[in-house]
């Protein structure tokens, strides 16, 4: 039976820069931006708010707060308190806001790579050194190398930037993990910045997400949480994200950093988070349901062609598929450059940490089937001819 997920939307020639970035005729897998249209809840919540016809200055009102507050305790068993909301226009603008509010200029930031590349690029932004550890591939998955990250970490590395789920490994990772983040940041008095902005996209059954704030009390003390309906609903265009601060102090110096540089929160964005947390539960189930299918589609399509390997993806719609062993890329070409010649385009994998991921490239499966099949027969030629 077809799932409102296969109804393939025209997206070419407008306002997406998803489908702008290539040639007509390439299809694009690279942004992390799903083809999909969003759950009808926030839609009727958009036509009711466009109703108004009012578009002045918004900030959050009780219901939304509260809807927020409910979705966490009810999803990820966290109890928060509403004073430790702060509002933002999008995820990335609480990155930067949060290394100019961690440190001073100068100090260092420390991430692990592969990783999504704006955590490479907010602490230079905010005249902040990055440091960082690469993650390692062990038995077919992507781990941490905590030995890795104590040996980056310097005297004045004041904050650690957790990609939770992560972007773009697809590792959830998992209670033992944050739990030894936890402790290096408390063995170096770090703060630790969490992206968890895919954490209502596990794919693995009976997974649940844990915020790294939900661990114990030093974490949640130390933590900045980033999170957003964006990813999970398909709404990143409204720009609406906010971070959980537990810590007064913290929570004080982050609104200070943001203080003439980071604007409202357009009112859309507002009522399309209040729907999403409150009525979007049965549409996020039907589409976990689908990007597993995708998953599987990747994952097999890779097992079997010469030169390509991926570990499992847990989490998100993102596939990292690493191509060094493909012979057919010559010396001057990337991977991305090779692909997108065959009609596909992709995300270059060395965005993501530099020439060490030279050989990399990240998928984007969150499209209807017929896209994606499309563009994995293209690969599957390309790689064979």
């Amino acid at each position: 039976m077809p799932s409102e997920f296969d109804r393939v939307i025209d997206r070419s020639g407008g306002d997406a820069i998803k489908w702008n970035r290539y040639a007509p005729g390439v299809l694009p897998l690279w942004i992390a931006d799903m083809d999909f249209a969003a759950p009808s809840a926030v839609m009727d919540a958009l036509a009711r708010r466009l109703g108004h016809g009012v578009f002045g200055y918004g900030a959050p009102w009780p219901s939304l707060v509260e809807a927020v507050v409910g979705h966490l305790a009810q999803e990820y068993d966290w109890s928060v308190d509403p004073d430790w909301l702060l509002w933002l226009p999008g995820l990335v603008t609480g990155l930067n806001v949060a290394c100019r509010a961690v440190g001073e200029p100068g100090s260092a930031v420390f991430t692990a790579t592969p990783i999504y590349p704006p955590f490479l690029l907010s602490p230079r932004w905010s005249q902040r050194r990055v440091v960082s550890a690469p993650l390692k591939l062990e038995d077919g998955r992507w781990q941490w190398d905590f030995a890795a990250v104590e040996s980056a970490l310097i005297p004045d590395t004041k904050l650690f930037l957790l990609c939770h789920p992560h972007n773009p490994v697809g590792r959830a990772w998992r209670q033992e993990e944050l739990r030894e983040i936890a402790a290096i940041a408390r063995r170096h008095d770090l703060v630790v910045c969490s992206d968890e902005i895919h954490c209502g996209l596990i794919l693995e059954p009976g997974r649940r997400h844990l915020p790294f704030a939900a661990l114990d009390a030093d974490a949640a003390r130390r933590s900045i949480t980033l999170m957003a309906p964006s990813k999970t609903f398909n709404i990143p265009g409204l720009g609406c994200a906010f971070a959980v601060i537990p810590d007064a102090g913290l929570r004080r110096a982050f609104g200070e950093a943001m203080l003439g540089i980071v604007p409202h929160v357009n009112v859309f964005g507002l009522a399309a988070t209040e729907a999403a947390y409150r009525h979007g539960g049965a549409w996020q189930a039907a589409l976990l349901d689908y990007l597993r299918g995708n998953r599987e589609r990747v994952e097999a399509a890779v097992a079997v062609l010469p030169g390509l390997s991926m570990a499992r993806v847990e989490a998100t719609y993102l596939a990292w598929i690493d191509t060094r062993e493909l012979d057919r890329i010559g010396g001057d070409s990337s991977p991305g450059q090779f692909f997108e010649s065959a009609g596909v385009g992709l995300s270059g994998g060395s965005d993501f940490g530099g020439d060490a991921y030279r050989s990399c490239v990240r998928l984007n499966f969150g499209c209807p089937r017929a896209i994606l099949d499309a563009a994995l027969e293209r690969i599957a030629r390309a790689v064979g001819d």
